[in-house]
This record gives structure tokens, C-alpha cells and sequence, in this order.
């Protein structure tokens, strides 16, 4: 039974509770009470207070059971690292009624607690806290002041120390208030005091993607709105109404429509920006467990009870009877006396609290687990273990023994713990603990690469307790962006305070230095990485919010216009300037100086107010609208689950892109590794025929069951395990098959840095999980144990393999040496001793078979392994299948052979210069010689759904398509081959490691001269590029079918693209799911994001949001293709309703001597462009002119639009000329069939402007909606039923009559039919590309 964390005080008969000896006398057990051990520690002994083990102590137990406190020295005793000390004698950490009660029994509560760590560590601390006071404010008198502790001397363990002697400082945690601190300084490097308050402020570590504040919207937004032509010609428009001279109707006739349309914008731009933080939001809000360091006074009291560290195991203080008063001054003097030994208490009190993202600060300790998602930048403290310690020890050991009495004392120099550090405090099984100190994290969110990273704690902080974490000191560097480096340097100080006070060293001697050890990347985690070992990982914030690696390597978020909107722009332009050569026209044919009334520029003013419908406000809305359409179609469609519009002002860009730039992992990969082939030289097994390998392997690996200790204790070696009675009867060449299989599959389960690890699932299953640098290992692991080897266990020295069927130990290395996979190697070997049999121990060198397994890429193992004439044929075969190949060989040594290696080995690697060339120098000579090749494997990394024909039908729609990524060349060209990207037997030409001017000149006119080749280039590379070719480079990269680029930066990504619009002026789109993207999604014409797996922030990010790589295609040829060429036909249709207007209104002027006179005033002018033409407009996007299903079946209709020909010069020239045509006819008929000025000619001319609107509308509909069907004729009927209101426009009795009825049908059929038929003749002689695909 585990012991409980309280503590038990033994109570033998012969000592009642309330005996009054000479001396205060304690139980050993409290002193040194038993727990259960921690997570994060691994022990198979527990040790007393000096570091002796219980079995001495449970020798001596019957001659001490007790020990007199005033005989004890405390300065000897050695501290656990698994406790947080001598804990509370006087009460129960549960609190309650107990907390009364103290070692003195009748005083305050407050007097007659025991801390639980340090008290302040300066000079000035009172030795003694008064038995009237409360928290440290004396009442007895006492003067004295406790001399400081030496530094040097406070990294012994000491016991938790009454209150009334550590003094009741304040909490240092408080030091530093909020408004006391300094602004941070970016551009210098910082100190971070673990786990305490900073005297630095840090900005919040508050994730945000929206694109206004409070203050910046209405500046921002109007700027925006503002600073396209037709919106301030409209505004321009409204202010000349309040110039009386310049004034025509009512002012609200222009100012209305203007601020609707503001209104319309400004409250779509907010919708859009409130989600965005509402999304912001969701992720700041998102949780994490922060260790919290009080001081150890104040930690135990008052408020409401925190959550305890189950890591740190602070055990509760013991109840204790009531003692004695006087016995205060024996206790007092003791203490004195034993000052100077170097007594130390726990520098805090450690509880677990939760917090926000957002309120996370530098400094605070997290505590992270599997799956987590890093917050902000940290570094990596300690890493405890969940699996718990193997227990040689009995739990329930005898607590102490006579070494902790006076007698018993370490000489300084001799062993003495009182010149020890926190670092040292653990016992010295603490160094079989820290080689569990490491923790896996995963960066495909961060930069990309799938491989997971292995990253570690110093093991400075890893050997110290938890609640001596706040004694450290983190220098690191300013924040910048550089995701693979990292520099800075953890400082042990003596206190908390000094850390506190950003002290550097005191004291006199050499141990009052502070120690030191360097960090680097590997001690590091990014935000935005997600920790993927099973241990708890405690790591301390350095930077937050913006100065986070991940916030840097993000452009900030920009307001996106559409391609769309810049051609209105420019077409609006024109009609601007047609607009005033009329109104100057107009006032020139009546003549400058024979102006009447007013002053010829008045008359040209006036004019250009009444032409003003040329460039139609309403433009806008029905734009605005039409997106909003758009976008609720997107999210609505049951073909694209989960699509979110986040950005609903660019719809009509899916239409035009030319350039795809993808990421690769988690977009076209799901970063799932799947071992597929795998070659032995005469035969490939895949699929299926992994069967027979099963066979195979459980032929060599299968022993028979036995009642015979010795034979179950036999285990198989590459020599010894195909001698199975299974193989009898078999054919020579079956044997020697089955052999190669064995051979590689046990090679590949040995040669490979995967770690099984165990967890209990929720249905109480117990599941193996594997942790290794890079999935292609995993996927090779998991392959063995499908075949029947599966990894048992593995640390630094031990690799167990067992049989998957039986679970029979079938397999034990020795691990000699490893040599770890780099990416210049590109290889990676072990050199492993077999074990004959189970036994305990490590075996002799000459006792066992020795091997070298090796594994690498083909490149490089060609020349290692011995001549054959099968390897580059296979390897070549799989590479084109998409395969990731790696090719595996073995070398048996002799033990001779081996020592010598070994000593080479070891003599190279003390050398100063060219350390690492030599040690390979070593290996080369002695063991990568004429390997003998076993076979090659073929691993799949995984695609998304329905990739393939996706990627094939965004290049039939004209698109080209790059793929950056900051994974392997290796990789990419897999992915790229696999996922056809690049087409069967397309040449790749690979840069890679371009340092040289002239090698980037002559890639350069290779490219030129092959411009139907894949490009394929690392990140370096393409830096030189960029920086010294950057035209040249670009101008041939866009003619290039494919561009693949690895090693890619954030930052690079976000130039490419960049750099392709500027240079080709195309719509871009960008598309990833990864943290690292979202630079390259922002700078990108519309930017695509992908939910992934390990979070949301490129989605986030992004324009628009998807769940697969497959629905982009989609989004683009079908909603993009639709929303395009609504949005254009749209426009025009708009424009020609405000030019035919205006046509009509020349047309009037020129009749009335070019007076500057209103045609159609007040509600007339009103209610054309709204109630009586604007529905049937707006339901234009409804319109299609092709199904879904033909734009997937053809998606050259989608690469016409690139061309931008719907709404180009051409096609708005036509509408202008039918606009000037139906204008003349329509009001020149008007007048000459009716009146030149009255009523009658009103009524005709309006309500045949109002009918032509309504037919030119279903004239140009191409597919009919009900929706169409029911806007036309209600609005049709809608104004039949206004003219009996419009008398004071209208001559009422006049409409009543048949010649009103002939005139409005004569001049409606002379306007339309013309136009009708010219559309008809055009479609027959040149039919557009969705008439020819609707005809097959």
C-alpha cells in the first residue's frame, strides 16, 4: 500500500504525546518521512536526510527511534528532490482546525506555524517573529537580526524552519508592482527571472488576426472606402448640394444613397472583423497549467485552497501535540548555532493554477502535456516522467539512523552538503533521473518539417527540485525570427531575492559565483509547436504575443481589395470623364458668354450633378450585396462542409487565379507515414504479400513453448534464428528468400531511434505508442510489429524485441554505439551486441555477436554497400511511385575488430579541429565498407483525399501551381512525384546548396532554355536568388509548369508570392494549414486555410477556410468561376442603368436650350435606381450559365476568365453604345410622340426606361431562378400600383388613354428588338466557350 503524503508521527508506548523530557524530541519519520515517488522521478532507492540508504537505517532503528531536535544537526541532511522539505510540524497542509495548533501550542496560530520553504533573503529578516504579532511584526522586543545565510552554503536541503525563526517577510513574488516596471526594449536582450515577477513590462501574449481596433475602424475603413475614384466623386457629389446655386431637388436625393452605401461597407467590414476576434478570442482563452511560487509563509495561508503540484509531492505537516512554550529559547539557540552550517529551506511554495492564454507572462512556469499546443516561447525546465520508478526497496523503510545526530557531522571538503546548491539537492539517483529529461515536439505548425525534435532540459534545472525553479535566471537574446537558433544562459543564483533584484555574483568565495549553463534551440519550444512525448514537460515563458517566433515570422493582417474592384475603379474613371465632356459640350453648344441666369462653370457644376447617375452609387450596393450572396452560397454548400468565408470582400478572385502556392504538410500530405514495398533483391512484397513476410518472420523468431527454464531463456541472433524446424521440406531458394526477409525485417527493427512508451487508455488498456524524430521510423516500426517483431522496450543501452503473438522475448541488443541520422549524412547506423540469452547484467564483449546496421537514402548508401546490380533500378522504380526509399545493410565484426573501432572512435572524438570529420573518417574506414545489402523499403507519406485529381484539374483550368515547404528536398520530391504535381517522366532540375554567383547564373540559363522542367530548390538556394536575381529568377520561375521549393522560411514564402504578383500582375492564391503559412496566406491575392490537426491559426488567417486540399477546387472553378462572372455582369448591367438615365436627361437638356434642368426629379430619380429596377438587377447572382457538373468536366471554362474578358474594355464599350442607343431612341421618341417638355412626355419616357430595365434583365439571364421570375413581375406590379401616387409627376388622365398605351410599346420595341437581335447574331457567329460545352 503506497504510503499517504502526510506525515505519521510513530508513537511508542514507552514516549506518551505530552512527555516532557530535557529535550523537544521529534520522530525521525517526520523528519524523513516516506512518499510515493513523483512524477518525473526514477528511483530504485530512497535515501534518509544525509543520503543513506534505508537499509542502514532500518539497522539502526531500534537504537534511535528518537532524537532530541536540539542534538540534531541539521546542516548534514540531504533533501529530496521529490519533496519540497521538512514541512509543517505545527499543523496539517488540509488546514482546518489543526492550523491552531503549532509546535508552541498556546500561542497566536499565526506564531506556531512552520514555513514551508525560505523566508526574504536579505540581511535584514528578523531572527524571531514576535508571540503577540502577526506576520512577522515582533511583539517580544527582540532587536536581534538574523545574520544571512552564506550563498555559497544555500543549496543544502534544509528543513522546513518555524516561522518564528525564518521571519515573516513579505511576499517576494509582489516585488516589482505593475506600474513600477520598465517598457521592454525589443532590440536588447533580456533577463527573465523563473517563475517571478518580471521588472521588465512584456507585451501580453494575445494571439490576434483582425484588422482594425476601436480607434483605427472608422479612419481605416473610410480611408479605404475613400480612396476609390466613384466613392469620392459621390461624396464630392452630396457637398455641392449644400451650395444653394449648385443645388438640384432634395439634398437626402444624393446624400441618402451615399451614406447607405457607407453604412453597407463599413457594417460588412465590422461583421467580418468581430468574428475574427471572436475567433482571436476562443484562442486566447484556451487554458494551460502555470506553476505558481509562493513564498512559504504566505503560500499556506488564508484564501481558498489551491490546487497542489502532484509532482512536486509537498507533503502535509504532521499534527502535533502541544508543547511546551519555554522550549522556544532551546529550539532558538540551536538554530543560531547551526546558522553557519549552511542551513537552507525551500525557496517556495509550489501550487498549480490555471490561466488564459492571454494572461500568460514571461516568466511563468507551464506545465505541459501530450498534445498540448506551446503558447507562447519557452524554455524547457525539467521533464518528468509518467511511468513510475521500478521500486527495488520495500515502501515502508525505517526513517533514520544515529548518522544525523551531533556526533555525525561532514568536514567541509569531506563530502559536506552545506556547500551545496538547489542543482544538487536531489539524491544521486537524480542522474539515472535526468537521462529521462527529454521530450518530443512537433514543428509542422511552426516550420513545416514533419520530423518531430527532440528537445531537452539543462540538466541543471532537470537535477533540481521544483521549488528551487526560482532561483534560476534565463539571459536569452532580443526576440527575432530565426526558428532554428537560439542562444542564451541559465544563471543559478543563491535565492530567489537575488534573482529578484537581478543581482550577478556575491559574496567571497568561489562558490558564491552563480552557476551557469549555456542554452540553445535544443532547450527551447516555439509557440504554436505541440508537445508530443507522453512526460510532463515544465518550461518558463521568454517571449510573448508579438516577440514570439511564430508572431514575427507573420506579416500583419492588410485589408484585401478585389481585382474587380480595381476595374470598376477604372472603368468608373472613364464614365467620370464622359460625364464632364458632356456637361462642358452642353454649355459650349449654348455658348461661354451666352450663358443666361448663371455663370457658364455654374451651368457646368449643375450639369455634372445631373449626369451623376453616369457613374451609379448604387454600384456599390448591388456589389456588396452580390458578395454577400457569394459567400453564403460558399458556406451553405453541402460539397465544401465546415467552408468559412472570413473575409467576404474578394469572392470574385477565386475566378481569376493563375498561381496556386501550396504548403505540403497537412494541405496535400496528412503527415501519416505507411510502409508499402519493401525489396529483398529477387523479390518485392507489398500489399498482400506482406503476408508471406509474416510467415517468414515467424519461421525464424518462433520457440516452441517449454517447461525448461534455460530454453525459455533462449533468444534468437542473426546466426542463430533460421535453423527453425519450419524451414524442412522447404526449397533451397525459399530458405534463402525467407533468410533475406528475416534479415532485414530484424534489421529494421533495430536500426531505427524509436521509443515505445505505454499509456493506460480510458477503457483502462493499456496502448504502446511510439516517439521517434521522424515518422518514416515510426512507420517502419509499426510495419516489424504487423509482420510479428515487435519493439518491446529500448533506452540507452538496451533494444528488446518480442514476438507480437506470444509476447515472448525473442530478441535483446546491446547498444555499442548509434549514429544518428543528419541531414548531410543522410544515413543512420548502430552498432549492437546480441544477447545468447536472458540473463541480468551486461555481457562480456567476446559473448555475443557483434553487428553494424546501417540504414540511408540511396544516394548514399550505393557506395557503402558491397556491388550489385539490382539497387538503382529498385530504388528508381519506387521513386517514381512517390516512395521514400531507404536502403539497409549490415556488417558483422568480431570483437578485435570492434575494439579497435572503438578506440579509433574514441581517440577522434577528443580531438580539438575537425572533430566531426575525423570521427566519420572512423566510421568510413571501419564500418561503412562493402556492407552487405539486405534490401530497400518504400515508404508513403500518406495524401490527402482526392489530391491527384484535384491538382490535375486545377492545371487544366490554367493554374499553376508551386509548392513551398520547410521539409526535406528528399520529401518534397516524393510528395511532388506521388501526388503528380510533376507529371510521369517530367524532368526535375534540382538546386540545392547554392553558396556561388556563377553556379546561380548557369541554373538560371538551364531554366531558360527547358521551360517545360520542374524546379526543384532548397531554401538556400532561393535566398541567393532573391537577393542577386531576383528579376531574372522570377521572370523564369512563372514560365515553368512547376516550382517545388523546400527548406522554406515563413518569411520566404510571403516574398514568392509577393514577388509573382508584382512581377506578373496575377491573382495569386495561397493555401496551407500550418502556423508557418500564414505569412504566405496574408500576402497572397486570397488566402486559403486549412483546419489542421495541431490547430487553427492559418484558418484563422485566412480569407477563406476549409477542411480538405480537395474542396479548393471547388471553391474556385465552380463558386470562384460563378462569382466572377455575376459580379461583371452585374456591374455593367448597373452601369448601363445609370448611363441610359443619363443619356435621357442629355437628350431633355439639348431639347430645353441646354438648360441645366432635371428630367426626373425627387422620387423619380430615387425610386428608378432602387424600388423599380434594383431587385430584378440584384438577381442577376443568381444566374449561371453552366452546372456544376460541366465546370469540373471542362475547367478550360475556368481558364478564360484569367483573361479577365467578361468585364473588360471591350464588353464595356458595347454596353455604353446599347446604353446611348436605347437613351436617344427612348427619350428622342418621348418627345417627339408626345411633348418636348410636360408631363405626358415624363410618363411615356419614364415608364419606358422602367419596362426596358425590367426585359434588358431577362434579355441577359442565361439559366432562370424563381426568385428571377418573381423580382421582375413584382416589381413590374410594384410599379404599376405607384403611378396612381405619382399625379405630380405623371398626367394621370393621359395614361388612362390608348395613346399612351401605343407610344410606350412602339418606343419599347424599337429599343429592345435591335438589341435583342445584335446578342442573338453574336452568339451564332461566335458562341461563347459555355454555349459550345452546353451543345455537346
Amino acid at each position: 500500500m503506497p504510503p499517504s503524503d502526510s506525515y505519521h508521527i510513530a508513537k511508542p508506548p514507552d514516549s506518551p504525546v505530552d512527555d516532557s523530557d530535557s529535550d523537544l524530541e521529534i520522530d525521525l519519520e517526520e523528519l524523513d518521512p516516506q512518499t510515493s515517488p513523483g512524477a518525473g522521478t526514477d528511483r530504485s532507492r530512497k535515501k534518509g536526510l544525509l543520503g543513506q540508504t534505508h537499509d542502514a537505517a532500518a539497522a539502526e532503528q531500534q537504537r534511535a527511534p528518537r532524537i532530541a531536535l536540539r542534538t540534531l544537526r541539521m546542516g548534514g541532511l540531504r533533501r529530496s528532490a521529490k519533496r519540497n522539505g521538512y514541512g509543517e510540524l505545527g499543523r496539517s497542509q488540509d488546514g482546518g482546525d489543526e492550523d491552531a495548533h503549532g509546535l508552541l501550542g498556546h500561542g497566536d496560530p499565526d506564531n506556531t506555524r512552520y514555513s514551508d520553504g525560505s523566508a526574504r533573503g536579505g540581511d535584514d529578516a528578523p531572527l524571531l517573529s514576535g508571540h503577540r504579532g502577526g506576520d512577522g511584526d515582533g511583539g517580544d522586543g527582540s532587536g536581534r537580526r538574523r545574520r544571512s545565510f552564506p550563498e555559497g552554503s544555500l543549496r543544502s536541503l534544509g528543513l522546513r524552519l518555524p516561522s518564528f525563526i525564518s521571519g515573516a517577510a513579505t511576499d517576494q513574488t509582489n516585488h516589482g508592482e505593475e506600474e513600477d516596471k520598465e517598457e521592454d526594449d525589443p532590440s536588447s536582450s533580456r533577463l527573465v527571472a523563473v517563475g517571478s515577477s518580471q521588472s521588465t513590462r512584456f507585451p501580453p501574449n494575445s494571439v490576434s488576426n483582425a484588422k482594425y481596433t476601436a480607434w483605427s475602424f472608422l479612419p481605416v475603413t473610410l480611408y479605404n472606402e475613400f480612396s476609390f475614384f466613384f466613392n469620392m466623386y459621390f461624396l464630392l457629389v452630396a457637398l455641392s448640394q449644400a451650395i444653394p446655386a449648385l443645388r438640384i431637388g432634395y439634398l437626402t436625393t444624393y446624400v441618402a444613397p451615399l451614406a447607405f452605401v457607407l453604412a453597407i461597407t463599413l457594417g460588412k467590414e465590422a461583421f467580418d472583423d468581430i468574428g475574427r476576434r471572436r475567433r482571436d478570442n476562443e484562442a486566447n482563452s484556451e487554458a494551460y497549467t502555470v506553476l505558481h511560487f509562493e513564498d512559504p509563509r504566505r503560500g499556506r495561508r488564508g484564501g481558498r485552497p489551491k490546487k497542489k503540484l502532484k509532482s512536486s509531492h509537498v507533503r502535509r505537516g504532521s499534527k502535533r501535540q502541544v508543547l511546551e512554550r519555554d522550549r522556544l529559547s532551546d529550539i532558538q539557540e540551536e538554530e543560531e548555532q547551526t546558522e553557519a552550517s549552511g542551513i537552507r529551506k525551500a525557496s517556495s511554495y509550489v501550487t498549480e493554477i490555471s490561466k488564459k492564454s492571454r494572461d500568460l507572462k514571461v516568466g511563468d512556469v507551464l506545465k505541459l502535456t501530450k498534445g498540448h499546443r506551446v503558447p507562447a516561447d519557452v524554455i524547457i525546465l525539467k521533464c518528468l516522467s509518467h511511468e513510475p520508478p521500478v521500486q527495488s526497496e520495500p515502501e515502508e523503510v525505517p526513517a533514520a539512523d544515529e548518522t544525523l545526530l551531533l556526533d555525525h557531522v561532514d568536514e567541509p571538503g569531506e563530502g559536506s552538503s552545506g556547500d551545496r546548491d538547489p542543482s544538487t539537492m536531489e539524491d544521486q539517483n537524480s542522474a539515472e533521473e535526468s537521462s529521462a529529461g527529454e521530450t518530443f515536439i512537433r514543428t509542422d505548425q511552426l516550420d513545416g518539417e514533419t520530423d518531430w525534435k527532440l528537445r531537452h532540459p539543462s540538466p541543471m534545472s532537470q537535477n533540481m527540485a521544483i521549488e528551487e525553479l526560482v532561483c534560476l535566471r534565463i539571459t536569452a537574446g532580443k526576440p527575432d525570427r530565426k526558428v532554428n537558433e537560439f542562444a542564451g544562459t541559465l544563471e543559478l543564483l543563491p535565492s530567489r531575492q537575488h534573482v529578484i533584484n537581478g543581482d550577478t555574483a556575491h559574496g567571497e568565495g568561489d562558490n558564491d559565483h552563480p552557476k551557469a549553463a549555456p542554452l540553445s534551440i535544443d532547450n527551447t519550444a516555439w509557440a504554436n509547436t505541440v508537445i508530443a512525448s507522453q512526460a510532463t514537460t515544465l518550461a518558463v515563458i521568454i517571449y510573448t504575443g508579438p516577440q514570439t517566433r511564430s508572431a514575427l515570422s507573420t506579416s500583419p493582417s492588410r485589408s484585401k481589395t478585389g481585382l474587380l474592384e480595381y476595374e470598376i475603379n477604372s472603368l468608373t474613371k472613364i464614365l467620370c470623364f464622359l460625364t464632364l465632356a458632356i456637361s462642358i459640350i452642353l454649355v459650349a453648344l449654348e455658348g461661354f458668354g451666352n450663358t443666361k441666369g448663371n455663370i457658364w462653370y455654374v451651368k457646368i457644376m449643375r450639369f455634372l450633378v445631373l449626369f451623376s447617375t453616369i457613374v451609379p452609387i448604387s454600384l456599390r450596393v448591388n456589389l456588396d450585396l452580390g458578395k454577400s450572396v457569394y459567400s453564403w452560397f460558399i458556406q451553405r454548400d453541402p460539397g465544401i462542409p465546415g467552408a468559412v468565408v472570413r473575409t467576404s470582400t474578394i469572392p470574385e478572385d477565386l475566378g481569376r487565379i493563375e498561381y496556386l502556392l501550396s504548403d505540403k504538410t497537412g494541405t496535400l500530405t496528412q503527415n501519416e507515414m505507411e510502409m508499402k514495398k519493401i525489396h529483398v533483391g529477387t523479390v518485392s512484397y507489398a500489399n498482400d504479400a506482406m503476408d508471406e513476410v509474416s510467415a517468414y518472420v515467424k519461421q525464424g523468431f518462433h520457440f516452441a513453448p517449454s517447461i525448461d527454464p534455460a530454453a525459455n531463456a533462449v533468444l534468437a541472433t542473426p546466426s542463430t534464428s533460421y535453423s527453425s524446424s519450419a524451414n524442412i521440406g522447404a526449397t533451397r531458394t525459399r530458405r534463402e528468400i525467407g533468410s533475406r526477409v528475416r534479415d532485414v525485417v530484424l534489421a529494421l527493427a533495430l536500426c531505427h531511434n524509436v521509443t515505445p512508451t505505454r499509456e493506460e487508455e480510458e477503457d483502462g488498456q493499456i496502448a504502446t505508442s511510439y516517439q521517434a524524430s521522424s515518422p518514416d521510423e515510426i512507420a517502419i516500426v509499426r510495419w516489424t510489429e504487423s509482420v510479428g517483431l515487435r519493439l518491446a522496450s529500448r533506452d540507452r543501452k538496451t533494444i528488446v524485441l518480442e514476438d507480437a503473438e506470444t509476447g515472448r522475448t525473442v530478441v535483446k541488443v546491446r547498444i555499442l554505439d548509434i549514429f544518428p541520422f543528419t541531414s548531410e549524412g543522410k544515413r543512420m547506423g548502430v552498432v549492437v551486441q546480441f544477447y545468447d540469452k536472458l540473463q541480468h547484467g551486461i555481457p562480456a564483449l567476446g559473448s555475443g555477436e557483434i553487428w553494424f546496421y546501417q540504414k540511408g537514402a540511396d544516394t548514399v548508401m550505393d557506395s557503402i554497400v558491397a556491388a550489385n546490380d539490382w539497387l538503382d533500378e529498385e530504388t528508381a522504380n519506387m521513386a517514381r511511385e512517390g516512395l521514400r526509399t531507404l536502403v539497409v545493410g549490415r556488417k558483422r565484426m568480431s570483437t578485435k575488430e570492434y575494439q579497435e573501432f572503438s578506440s579509433k572512435y574514441h581517440e577522434a572524438s577528443l580531438a580539438i579541429s575537425g572533430r566531426e570529420q575525423g570521427m566519420q573518417a572512423v566510421v568510413s574506414q571501419y564500418l561503412e565498407r562493402d556492407l552487405e545489402l539486405l534490401g530497400v523499403t518504400g515508404v508513403e507519406d500518406k495524401l490527402q483525399k482526392d489530391v491527384k485529381p484535384s491538382l490535375e484539374l486545377l492545371r487544366n483550368a490554367g493554374i499553376k501551381i508551386w509548392m513551398l515547404t520547410g521539409d526535406k528536398v528528399e520529401t518534397a520530391r516524393c510528395v511532388a512525384v506521388s501526388s503528380k504535381l510533376v507529371a510521369r517522366g517530367q524532368y526535375i532540375y534540382t538546386v540545392t546548396k547554392l553558396r556561388r554567383k556563377d553556379a546561380a547564373q548557369e541554373s538560371l540559363d538551364f531554366l531558360g532554355s527547358k521551360t517545360d522542367s520542374c524546379l526543384l530548390i532548397d531554401g538556400e538556394s532561393l535566398s541567393m536568388f532573391l537577393t542577386h536575381f531576383r528579376r531574372e529568377f522570377i521572370s523564369v520561375a512563372v514560365l515553368l509548369p512547376t516550382v517545388v521549393a523546400c527548406r522554406c522560411s515563413p518569411t520566404q514564402k510571403a516574398e514568392i508570392a509577393k514577388l509573382i504578383k508584382e512581377y506578373t500582375k496575377k491573382r495569386v492564391c495561397c493555401i496551407g494549414d500550418g502556423g508557418n503559412d500564414v505569412s504566405m496566406i496574408q500576402a497572397a491575392d486570397v488566402g486559403v486555410g486549412i483546419v489542421g490537426k495541431e490547430g487553427r491559426q492559418a484558418s484563422l488567417a485566412a480569407d477563406f477556410s476549409i477542411e480538405q486540399f480537395h474542396h479548393l477546387t471547388k471553391l474556385l472553378v465552380w463558386h470562384g468561376r460563378n462569382s466572377y462572372k455575376r459580379s461583371a455582369k452585374l456591374a455593367q448591367f448597373v452601369i448601363h442603368r445609370g448611363l441610359i438615365i443619363a443619356v435621357c436627361q442629355t437628350m431633355y437638356s439639348i431639347a430645353i436650350n441646354f438648360e441645366p434642368e432635371g428630367l426626373y426629379k425627387d422620387w423619380l430619380l430615387v425610386g428608378y435606381a432602387t424600388v423599380y429596377t434594383a431587385f430584378p438587377v440584384l438577381s442577376l447572382v443568381l444566374d449561371k450559365d453552366v452546372d456544376e457538373d460541366l465546370t469540373n468536366l471542362y475547367p478550360e471554362l475556368y481558364k478564360e476568365l484569367t483573361s479577365g474578358r467578361s468585364l473588360s474594355y471591350r464588353s464595356f464599350f458595347i454596353w455604353v453604345f446599347v446604353s446611348i442607343y436605347q437613351g436617344c431612341l427612348i427619350q428622342g421618341l418621348s418627345q417627339v410622340l408626345t411633348e418636348v417638355n410636360g408631363p405626358k412626355m415624363v410618363a411615356v419616357s419614364y415608364t419606358v426606361l422602367v419596362l426596358n430595365e425590367l426585359l434588358m434583365v431577362a434579355i441577359e439571364i442565361t439559366t432562370w431562378h424563381w426568385v428571377m421570375v418573381v423580382s421582375i413581375v413584382g416589381t413590374f406590379l410594384m410599379f404599376v400600383g405607384s403611378i396612381p401616387f405619382l399625379g405630380a409627376y405623371f398626367d394621370l388622365e393621359f395614361l388612362l388613354s390608348v395613346g399612351f398605351l401605343w407610344r410606350v410599346v412602339a418606343i419599347g420595341a424599337i429599343s429592345l428588338i435591335p438589341t435583342y437581335a445584335g446578342k442573338l447574331i453574336g452568339r451564332t457567329m461566335k458562341p461563347p466557350s459555355y454555349r459550345k460545352v452546353q451543345g455537346i
